[in-house]
């Protein structure tokens, strides 16, 4: 409060003749007899400033805003009554802006705005002010007062001289005017106030927020006092307890909370913990003993006792050594994924000969649905393992696997460590589902965290945020699982042995169909063998018609679809037993055929070659449409291709101009033309240079109008100088070309080394072309290539498979469809 009795300037000494500049002012009101600092920064306000700068102590109209977000206010945006005040100091910043010392002068009312440029100047009018001498006035004031003492008391934060302020001040309204402009009250409130002439009313409005503001501060005033009386009662309850503590100590009296303190005694000592887990753990248990057993770090405390002697430390499962049952439990489970098991078998008779081998970090990379989660369960069954699970798809925190200090209210141990306790063994089978779906943010990387656990080297002192002791992981089997391999940060991909599982063959679903997926559905169905019997013939229907899939996750769909019909006529009570033979059989359950084979549809045309694909879900057929038009010269791609899958586009197409002779080609070709090469199923993108060559042929048929054979899909990169590279995926690619029921298979030379992975039942049913020029994929894919100048090789390239007596290539005769000739 800053207002003096001896400074108030009498109405009569204000001169509001003519128009004068009005400044607005945001979030405050100015009242009558207030001294008040203000910043100015405004370019209208600060140019008003300027302009009376040479004056002395000149005269102003401050009028409120109603709308404090308004930059430029007009007539419509202030409250109508003001007060003319006189600018006492005016100290101008660096920055241009300034800083007012205002006293308010008398109470002013807007009649009309005179001019809005530079600044706002108006004409106003005073108000005065009636005097107020009777009994009620003094009352209304004695009380305003008193009210005022009060609120003075309970906010220490005033200074001292400010009752002795309001004792002297005997005017009504100058009273009011003095609480007014300290009061705590919302803008429009003291617009209102200001807008009073009346003093009576204008004391009773002011009484009224006061008293208000009094109500505020007693309940503030009375919180803080039970607040303060709360926490005294807990220290002398703490006091009493522990006097009671050394009484019942002095009279050898024990209670409940004591012999249960002294049942974790027994556990620490029984738990066979190593010696710096055992020494945290006595320590732990000394601190609770001292504890009161009502507070909150008691709980936090006994919590953390717990999970050191929940978490197993030594106990573990007796490993199943017999290897050839071992071998027959996985058989039994899977069919197929032969890399595995004997990875596992090799484990096996290791640990037979070596005791304290540290357990294997495989991880299994292969398409959906081809067993890699199962097989984890079968390998902790084979093994007589227990076998817990931890998912990582989408998981972004790094406490999900080292866990919450325990300074954090509700921390917990991380995920590694509560599946350990699940396990209550050392030497579980851990499954790491998902690694390749990690995801990391602001709250850390759960991957760089993974380093640890998955470190041969380090994981036998792994360190959990919450434990703080070091925990030993080496005697854990951990097999993580992805479906790409390239998501993997490289540090973590290499603390793991990836082996990769490739997508079934037909003839292997048809085994896991029979052996495995059948009998399953029929028990979660309700039938039996005597009332439902599936044929080969119907099982390799549904594989070849209704399902194109790396994995078995759709043809369990399509088998439990069929069974499931059945199911309807049994509990339709229809008597006798069902036999589903072949595809036409399926039509009744699971509709027309989904797929049939696109190839020889697709490539009737010239200029549509058949290409071969990798993804995370297994390898694809691809279709490359290749078309000319009238046009200048343009080469368009379309079908969501990437940039590299583009250079190649280009590279080809640039190789076909440089040997259009050599084709039989039109060299202007290209001048009054415009290429389109499209690659269908627009919605997903593609990238990758293995295309090259499939567009490569497509170009050179459209052009010299020789079709693509129908039974041949190709692979490869290509240079401009028309040499054919390796690319990756070959093995999954050759699976697909398989499913697609494709004969004949162009590769890069140096790329049939890897059809070794490949089956052996594909590998006989497909016919491989090497290739190291693109000579070798034309003579090898256009149907009538007699036309065209080529230098391949040899002088028909002859089909290879990798099967011969000593295990490497050999060629195949020209009776089964070999050669074409160059």
């Amino acid at each position: 409060m800053s207002d003096d009795p001896e400074e108030q300037i009498q109405d009569q000494e204000v001169d509001l003749s003519g128009d004068i500049p009005v400044l607005p002012i945001r979030n405050a009101v100015l009242f009558p007899g207030a001294v008040a600092p203000f910043d100015v920064g405004r370019e209208k306000s600060v140019a008003l400033v300027e302009d009376i700068e040479g004056e002395q102590q000149p005269m102003i109209a401050i009028f409120s805003q109603r709308d404090p977000s308004t930059d430029d206010p007009s007539e419509d945006d202030l409250y109508p009554v003001g007060v003319a005040a006189r600018v006492l100091k005016a100290l101008k910043h660096s920055s241009g802006n300034y800083s007012l010392i205002l006293q308010g002068m008398t109470r002013i009312r807007l009649e009309e705005v005179a001019s809005e440029e530079p600044y706002l100047r108006a004409r106003v009018s005073k108000l005065g002010e009636p005097h107020a001498d009777d009994v009620e006035a003094e009352a209304l004031s004695m009380s305003l007062r008193e009210v005022a003492k009060q609120v003075v008391q309970l906010m220490p934060e005033l200074p001292r001289e400010a009752s002795s302020l309001i004792d002297s001040i005997q005017e009504p309204g100058q009273l009011a005017d003095l609480v007014a402009a300290n009061l705590d009250a919302p803008i429009e409130e003291k617009a209102q106030l200001l807008e009073t002439i009346d003093p009576k009313e204008r004391i009773r409005k002011v009484l009224r927020l006061l008293t208000r503001q009094l109500e505020i501060l007693k309940m503030r005033e009375r919180i803080n006092s039970q607040i303060k009386e709360e926490m005294g009662k807990n220290q002398r309850e703490y006091v009493l307890r522990q006097q009671l503590k050394a009484i019942k100590e002095e009279l050898g009296e024990e209670d409940g909370d004591h012999g249960d303190l002294d049942a974790l005694d027994e556990r620490i000592a029984k738990a066979n913990l190593p010696d710096e887990s055992e020494n945290v753990a006595r320590k732990q248990l000394k601190r609770l003993r001292a504890m009161q057993v009502g507070s909150a770090e008691y709980t936090v405390v006994r919590t953390y006792i717990d999970w050191l002697l929940d978490v197993p430390w030594s106990k573990q499962t007796k490993d199943n050594l017999d290897i050839a049952q071992v071998r027959a439990v996985l058989d039994e489970d899977h069919s197929g994924l032969d890399k595995v098991k004997k990875r596992i078998v090799e484990y096996l008779a290791v640990r037979k000969l070596k005791k304290d081998k540290k357990g294997p970090i495989l991880c299994l990379i292969g398409p959906p649905g081809v067993g890699k989660t199962s097989l984890g369960r079968s390998v902790a069954r084979a093994l007589g393992r227990k076998f817990v699970r931890l998912s990582l798809g989408g998981v972004h925190d790094e406490a999900a696997i080292r866990g919450h200090r325990r300074t954090y209210v509700g921390a917990l141990p991380g995920q590694v460590i509560q599946n350990m306790k699940k396990a209550a063994t050392v030497n579980p089978v851990f499954m790491l589902d998902e690694i390749d779906k990690i995801g990391h943010d602001f709250r850390g990387d759960p991957s760089a965290a993974l380093l640890e656990v998955l470190d041969p080297e380090q994981n036998d002192t792994f360190s959990d945020h919450y434990l703080e002791v070091p925990y030993d992981l080496s005697k854990v089997m951990f097999i993580a699982t992805a479906n790409v391999g390239d998501t993997i940060p490289a540090p973590l991909r290499d603390r793991m042995e990836i082996i990769e599982i490739p997508s079934y063959t037909r003839k292997e679903k048809l085994s896991i169909a029979r052996h495995h997926l059948f009998p399953k559905q029929l028990e979660e169905h309700g039938l039996n063998d005597e009332q439902l019997q599936v044929q080969d013939d119907a099982l390799a229907a549904i594989i070849d018609h209704y399902t194109r899939e790396a994995g078995v996750r759709n043809l369990e769909r399509q088998i439990a679809s069929t069974i499931r019909g059945i199911a309807v006529k049994v509990a339709e009570g229809e008597e006798g037993s069902w036999s589903v033979d072949d595809k036409d059989a399926l039509h009744p359950y699971l509709g027309a055929p989904k797929f049939t084979s696109e190839v020889a549809e697709r490539t009737q045309e010239p200029g549509v070659a058949t290409g071969l694909a990798w993804t995370s879900v297994g390898g694809e057929i691809l279709f490359i449409e290749a078309t000319r038009m009238h046009g200048s010269g343009k080469l368009q791609l379309t079908g969501q291709l990437g940039d590299v899958m583009k250079e190649s586009a280009q590279a080809a197409l640039s190789y076909v101009r440089a040997h259009a002779n050599q084709f039989r080609i039109e060299e202007d070709f290209l001048e009054k033309s415009d290429i389109h090469i499209h690659i269908p199923a627009g919605g997903m993108p593609k990238d990758g240079p293995s295309a090259g060559v499939t567009m490569m042929t497509a170009l050179v048929s459209l052009l010299t109008g020789l079709r693509v054979r129908h039974d041949v899909a190709m692979t490869g990169e290509i240079t401009l100088r028309g040499r054919v590279l390796p690319v990756g995926g070959v093995k999954e690619k050759v699976l697909a070309a398989h499913r697609a029921e494709v004969k004949r298979v162009i590769l890069p030379e140096r790329n049939m080394a890897d059809l070794e992975e490949v089956p052996e039942e594909v590998r006989e049913s497909l016919e491989f072309i090497p290739a190291t020029r693109m000579d070798d994929v034309l003579a090898a894919a256009l149907e009538s290539p007699e036309s065209l100048v080529l230098h391949p090789n040899s002088t028909a390239p002859e089909a290879m498979s990798p099967r011969t007596e000593s295990q490497s290539p050999a060629k195949k005769g020209k009776e089964e469809g070999a050669g074409a000739p160059a």
